[in-house]
């Protein structure tokens, strides 16, 4: 069985059985139909993936993949932060008339700095060190930048990347201040992995483990019969993934380097409410 699948089930359970409810307080989200959305949340939750074991995909509903890894490389490919550069609608709620998400995700990753070896951007530096100083304790990006925070549709809730090498092995957490566990949890989980692999792939290393720190892991109200229904599916083992061997260099990649098997899964929930 996926050991996604488990971590996943284990984690809901425990938001379920020993989550803090946000009922009686003021909350900032809502439901479409103007109703305050609230949530079951538990703090600090950390979730480790061994990406030599499996590739950490969900088979409790489908995760779509390579929709989801096409988001990543918008962010830290193109470092855009303009939603007509994305094949998917999910950002849709937080940009403004020109699809602009303002100065948040991939526009903070764009911006270069000065750094020892050059002035560079954070994905460019974590690219240097791997390659020529893959040993150092502080690879990493970050952008939750405060500076400009009130110029972002959306303060970021997947905000930094720390990578650590070990051996041959590239570890990586990813660090999240806030996650819908639902609608969210496993699309990240397998943004970042792939992540993982395309770094170590180009790096001339091997994937090793993703952990994921979550801050705020919570369900919402309307998600929780949703999630007792999917937690009690039935579990089937990883799928197989793979990446094009031929690309030696990170902006090479596209979602058709990806490959797929065996993914074996349940149906997918439709219609799954948003809270904004």
């Amino acid at each position: 069985m996926s050991k996604a699948d488990v971590l996943f089930v284990n984690m809901c359970q425990d938001i379920l059985d020993n989550g803090f409810s946000s009922e009686g307080q003021e909350v900032r989200p809502r439901w479409e139909d103007g109703a305050p959305a609230h949530t079951i949340k538990r703090f600090g939750v950390v979730n480790r993936y061994d990406l030599q074991e499996e590739f950490p995909a969900l088979t409790l509903r489908p995760t779509a993949i390579k929709t989801a890894v096409d988001e990543m490389l918008w962010i830290w490919q193109k470092k855009s932060n303009n939603i007509k550069d994305l094949r998917g609608k999910i950002w849709d709620s937080w940009a403004d008339e020109n699809g602009s998400i303002g100065k948040a995700y991939g526009y903070q990753l764009g911006v270069k700095y000065k750094f020892p070896h050059g002035e560079m951007d954070q994905v460019d530096n974590v690219l240097w060190q791997l390659k020529n100083t893959p040993y150092s304790r502080r690879i990493m990006t970050n952008i939750y930048n405060f500076a400009d925070l009130t110029e972002m549709g959306l303060e970021p809730c997947a905000y930094s990347m720390t990578f650590n090498v070990t051996g041959n092995k590239l570890n990586a957490i990813l660090n999240q201040r806030s996650q819908d566990i639902l609608a969210a949890n496993n699309w990240n989980v397998v943004q970042y992995a792939v992540l993982v692999h395309m770094m170590a792939q180009v790096s001339g290393l091997v994937p090793g483990e993703l952990v994921h720190v979550i801050a705020d892991a919570h369900i919402y109200d309307r998600h929780v019969d949703i999630i007792k229904e999917l937690i009690a599916r039935p579990q089937f083992p990883a799928p197989k993934f793979s990446l094009n061997p031929e690309i030696k260099n990170f902006y090479d990649f596209t979602i058709d380097d990806i490959k797929i098997e065996d993914y074996q899964k349940n149906p997918q929930i439709l219609d799954i409410p948003v809270a904004v």
